[in-house]
């Protein structure tokens, strides 16, 4: 059997790591929970859950992917042989997939919004705008092909393997989304009554946080720091022994983090500037935001870079989630990497097919009274998420010897811990953990 391929960098881990926290999720809803949960309170809440909380899960499924140095199903045939855990893995399988389903409609939205914007195509006309948007989302084949475009873009990187296919783009997209967020931010806050936007950002209002504050911080710190889909699991499986779990997930975490900030700066300044409301999901993004690109000056630049800006988070997270998929198929398959994601990719391109003609063509289709795109991205992020995240935490508290667990985020003792923090980790994956992740599940089924 042929070495398992690994990164070759901590740095590349990081890049790799960040792009599959890094998504669109940061550049619109991120900054919109932070503006209608108190501002800069919210954000407190949410960097204390994300510390607190969301990252004792994710040195659960580092330590996990480490350990077992295989995929996420394979894993639980090596470290626990003949149970039931094995589950985590289909859990974690069928979650990629669905998402990567929905996701990849979306990628090719932004793909072909990039085309659009270097066409110039977008006008000062909001309705014309609106219309645009329709017609991209409901067409029955210019949305299937910018779909393909997409998802053969992301087979394409992993061809290389992830060595000289994740971590060498990820070294060179990661940092230029960065740098791109930052010029769009620049400008942003350079237009007139950008303060309000501002202000709504990073305006502490205590009056606004309820206990729906706290579990829209929950769920945002989960959904962003990709717990629970497999694959921190599966990329945590080609690092290197003396990687520092806890270190590199601190660092994913922050990186994350300090970019849906940016990206906050970046958008909500332009959008209180011409007096929009700020809530509207895809809309912001896709209507809003080319209207008021259409009203500045270099505004048709802006737009070239923010529309790459969203393909290159897109982009990074689908390689992310395609990938958990490739490593069960070659390994449990034993076939070539170029075949595993052969199918994969056609895995996602026959499921994706449906979620995109959900939005026109099969739009009266209803699966418990929702399009198959939304039914998909429901039961992804409500059950086979949060479901995930809690058996991985069960699994570490309950299922592994707590030697091992030592082991594992210590990197054999390489790594010197206090054992306060040693305990608290512990205690928190085997008690805190699922017991909120019960009381998120509980709450998106109702």
């Amino acid at each position: 059997m042929s070495q398992r391929d690994s990164f070759a960098s901590k740095f590349g881990v990081l890049v790799a790591m960040a792009g599959s926290a890094i998504g669109l999720g940061n550049l619109w809803r991120f900054p919109y929970l932070v503006g209608t949960n108190g501002g800069a309170a919210f954000i407190i809440i949410y960097l204390a859950i994300v510390f607190l909380l969301a990252l004792p899960i994710m040195y659960s499924e580092f330590l996990i992917g480490r350990r077992a140095q295989s995929n996420v199903f394979g894993a639980f045939k090596k470290l626990a042989p003949g149970s039931h855990w094995g589950v985590i893995g289909v859990l974690s399988i069928l979650c990629c997939v669905l998402v990567l389903s929905f996701y990849s409609v979306v990628g090719g939205w932004t793909l072909d919004y990039l085309v659009k914007s270097l066409a110039f195509k977008f006008t000062s006309e909001s309705a014309q705008l609106d219309g645009l948007f329709e017609q991209t989302i409901t067409s029955s084949v210019r949305p299937l092909i910018f779909m393909f475009l997409f998802v053969a873009l992301s087979g394409t990187i992993l061809l290389s393997g992830v060595k000289e296919g994740i971590e060498k783009y990820s070294k060179v997209l990661m940092p230029l989304l960065f740098v791109m967020v930052v010029i769009i931010a620049v400008r942003s806050v350079m237009l007139p009554g950008a303060m309000a936007g501002l202000e709504f950002l990073f305006k502490p209002d205590f009056s606004k946080v309820t206990s729906t504050t706290f579990l829209d911080a929950l769920g945002q710190a989960f959904l962003s720091l990709s717990v629970g889909f497999g694959i921190i699991f599966t990329y945590a499986s080609y690092v290197k022994r003396e990687v520092n779990v806890v270190s590199m997930s601190q660092q994913t975490a922050i990186t994350d983090t300090v970019f849906a900030i940016i990206a906050g700066v970046a958008i909500m300044p332009a959008v209180f500037s011409f007096g929009i409301s700020p809530g509207q999901g895809p809309g912001l993004v896709f209507v809003t935001l080319p209207y008021i690109f259409s009203q500045i000056p270099l505004g048709g630049i802006l737009a070239i870079l923010f529309f790459f800006v969203l393909f290159i988070a897109a982009i990074t997270s689908a390689i992310s989630l395609l990938e958990v998929i490739v490593a069960y198929i070659v390994e449990e398959f034993h076939i070539r990497r170029k075949n595993g994601i052969f199918w994969a990719v056609g895995i996602v391109l026959f499921l994706g097919i449906f979620c995109s003609l959900s939005q026109g063509l099969l739009a009266e289709v209803k699966l418990f009274g929702n399009n198959i795109f939304d039914l998909f991205d429901k039961f992804s992020s409500n059950i086979l998420m949060p479901l995930g995240a809690l058996l991985i935490v069960l699994y570490v508290g309950w299922g592994m010897k707590r030697a091992d667990f030592t082991d594992e985020i210590t990197s054999g003792g390489k790594h010197g811990f206090s054992k306060w923090f040693l305990n608290y980790v512990y205690w928190s994956i085997k008690y805190l953990a699922p017991l909120v992740i019960g009381v998120i599940m509980i709450r998106s089924l109702l």
